[in-house]
């Protein structure tokens, strides 16, 4: 499995709601559209204007080549045209996961 962390800036820190909405109701939501995303979680990390990045999203894909299908999609170019209005990537990290991870009984 593949795993994707990207660091993300706002544009505007005063739209930091507008930003936590849309992730809850929309980009959660297109999730099921992306086959190739296993998981998605985005953490807010700070709220400080000069901040180097405010959230962060951790994306864990089957395949890269998968997942680099499902951007060609439409459902993920609507993703991308919401992101880009409030917010950009500034660093990307991806790699691959050892083993099964761990994960605590519930």
């Amino acid at each position: 499995m593949q795993s994707i962390v990207h660091k993300i800036r706002l544009l505007d820190i005063g739209h930091a709601q507008a930003f936590e909405n849309w992730v809850l109701e929309t980009d959660y939501a297109t999730c099921p559209e992306l086959p190739s995303v296993r998981s998605f979680d985005v953490h807010r990390v700070s709220s400080a204007h000069d901040a180097p990045f405010h959230y962060i999203e951790l994306i864990k894909v089957s395949s890269d080549a998968a997942f680099q299908r499902d951007m060609a999609s439409a459902s993920f170019a609507r993703l991308v045209e919401g992101f880009s209005t409030m917010a950009e990537v500034v660093e990307e990290v991806a790699g691959t996961q050892l083993g099964a991870g761990y994960q605590a009984p519930a």
